[in-house]
């Protein structure tokens, strides 16, 4: 029983342990915390080909450690790292909307069924519910990108638009940009998750629901496996 969900456990470290190192070398500026907070998030990606000592996953991993250091030699190691929240947000965007269309299953309902059981969706309310979530998370997560984007254009000093001698029209300062990007959008995250959870269950109070702590564990448990399911037919 223990074996079977270590391998969804096993990266956890990783996932904590990024923003962790990207907020320290944001604020103390130093580069080789920025760096080791992207290996990690290249680790996370292609944790299941490093666990099962794929040889491709590996070569992949440290093809594209030489490359970040090639990066750091031309002083853009800093701006690389802060596209990785940009690019996560994307990606989730798209995960969670690639399940809206016709003949999938919406990601809410496969984490509802998968961590409550099947007979949960059949409940009043559920599935519909499932479905509006499941596009709020994907409008959400495509706006968060697109304003990291705009902060990290605009961002001054460092942004790209300042790199590349070109005035930002809406100049952000450098800390509040940084503070946004390597802190700020995951607690938004954080709280809108939260939020959204005491709000299902006041909007679906005539059900019972899990404590905040056992779906937390169970989602833990099972993303993996459900990213990898993608949308499944219903």
């Amino acid at each position: 029983m223990s074996q079977t969900r270590r391998p969804g456990r096993r990266p956890l470290p990783l996932l904590l342990g990024y923003p962790l190192l990207a907020i320290a070398g944001a604020i103390t500026h130093r580069q080789w915390l920025s760096l080791a907070a992207f290996a990690l998030v290249l680790a996370l990606l292609l944790w299941p080909g490093l666990r099962n000592r794929r040889p491709g996953a590996w070569l992949l991993w440290l093809g594209l450690l030489a490359g970040l250091g090639w990066l750091a030699a031309l002083g853009l190691a800093a701006l690389a790292l802060d596209g990785v929240p940009l690019l996560l947000n994307l990606l989730l965007a798209w995960l969670f909307g690639r399940t809206l269309r016709a003949g999938r299953q919406p990601l809410v309902a496969q984490f509802i069924e998968a961590i409550e059981g099947v007979p949960r969706l059949a409940a009043p309310g559920i599935a519909r519910y499932a479905r509006q979530l499941t596009a709020f998370w994907a409008l959400l997560l495509a706006a968060q990108a697109l304003l990291l984007g705009a902060m990290l254009l605009c961002q001054v000093p460092g942004g790209l638009l300042d790199r590349l001698g070109v005035a930002p029209p809406w100049p952000v300062p450098q800390t509040w940009v940084q503070g946004y990007v390597h802190a700020g959008a995951y607690l938004l995250l954080a709280a809108v998750f939260v939020l959204e959870y005491l709000f299902r269950r006041w909007h679906l109070r005539h059900l019972p629901h899990l404590g905040l702590h056992a779906l937390l564990h169970r989602l833990a448990v099972r993303w993996p496996q459900l990213i990898r399911g993608g949308g499944r037919e219903p």
